[in-house]
């Protein structure tokens, strides 16, 4: 799951090195945690957050049958 949020969110930043994702997991619960260059946090964000949203539904969709837990995404400065 890292390796597809990396490949979403890398082609739409400038500092694609800069992107790194952190998995936090829990009992029924797992927290990916994106960050990217400070510069780039607006990209990923978008307008009104119209971007993220997008992200967390692409991956929400893939990564809710795969864990069989709740899945969320945390994008951190």
């Amino acid at each position: 799951m890292k390796q597809l949020i990396e490949t979403i969110v890398k082609p739409l930043v400038d500092y694609p090195g800069d992107v790194r994702v952190a998995m936090d997991e829990h009992d029924n619960r797992v927290i990916y945690k994106l960050a990217v260059n400070p510069e780039d946090m607006g990209k990923v964000i978008g307008k009104q957050g119209r971007v993220a949203k997008a992200i967390r539904t692409i991956v929400y969709s893939a990564a809710g049958s795969h864990h069989g837990k709740k899945v969320y995404i945390d994008i951190i400065d």
